[in-house]
């Protein structure tokens, strides 16, 4: 018997873990998967709603009692960098940036590892072996890029692999899924350049946003996201300036979340046929 996707998606709430942001809360997730022929379309309706890749799922947080996880993007034609951000690009003229195809290599397994080892000791994705994460490289239905930083400083052999971004390349912009870099070049502020240089490349491309995933009011692990000018959030439906952070406090009240059931009412689905 022949079987076929169904042509809208399925929506489903993971089971409450703790939240990794902010201390004595939980997390759950509202998600779908991402397959078949309109894996292009699906994923880029979505992420302008909020949601994140994560390989083959899109996911947007949908805790019972919380609503702080806020979907952050930097409109591309109103950026400025401030005077610290442009001292960061100065000093990271020596990287140079390879755009490739999504394949996982020993060389970005071992800088992840050191990553997360001095990064993120203790976070969800310690445990993750050298299959687990070419699946998250590799598996991907949509556009994706991985791009490598190298240090440009050195003339004969190999050069050091220094920072990996995976990204996805949406119909509006470039979206950074997830990023890691040497941890010991602490001085060259690479999470920051990063992003800079993503700016710049949806810039070139005529791309309108860069989306940066959570901002997390209340969280240091997320509060650098607000130090980027042009910054919006998805936030009552809608993206809007960010404005003051001190502002969305009370997205942790727990009256601030609304039924499962209304959240995929409102969800805007592409014509998938």
């Amino acid at each position: 018997m022949r079987h076929s996707l169904p042509l809208a998606p399925q929506f489903y709430v993971t089971a409450p873990q703790p939240c990794p942001y902010l201390d004595g809360r939980s997390e759950r997730k509202l998600f779908t998967a991402l397959q078949g022929e309109g894996a292009e379309k699906l994923n880029n309706a979505l992420s302008r709603q909020g949601f994140r890749r994560s390989q083959n799922v899109l996911y947007r947080p949908s805790c019972a009692d919380c609503s702080a996880c806020l979907s952050a993007r930097i409109r591309v034609a109103d950026f400025e960098p401030t005077r610290t951000q442009r001292k960061v690009l100065n000093r990271n003229t020596h990287l140079k940036r390879t755009a490739t195809s999504p394949w996982a290599t020993e060389e970005q397994f071992a800088l992840f590892r050191r990553y997360l080892d001095a990064r993120h000791a203790d976070g969800g994705m310690a445990d993750m072996d050298i299959f687990e994460f070419a699946a998250m490289i590799e598996e991907t239905p949509v556009k994706t890029r991985v791009i490598e930083y190298r240090d440009g400083r050195v003339e004969t052999g190999p050069r050091p692999l220094t920072a990996v971004c995976l990204t996805d390349v949406l119909d509006d912009g470039v979206s950074m899924v997830y990023s890691f870099y040497d941890p010991d070049q602490i001085d060259l502020s690479l999470g920051t350049h990063l992003i800079l240089d993503h700016v710049a490349i949806a810039k070139r491309a005529g791309l309108p946003y860069v989306y940066l995933g959570y901002w997390v009011p209340g969280s240091r692990k997320m509060g650098y996201k607000a130090k980027f000018s042009a910054l919006e959030i998805f936030k009552a439906g809608r993206w809007q300036p960010l404005g003051d952070p001190e502002d969305h406090s009370g997205e942790i009240h727990p009256l601030s979340v609304d039924p499962i059931a209304e959240q995929v009412a409102r969800i805007q689905l592409p014509d998938m046929r």
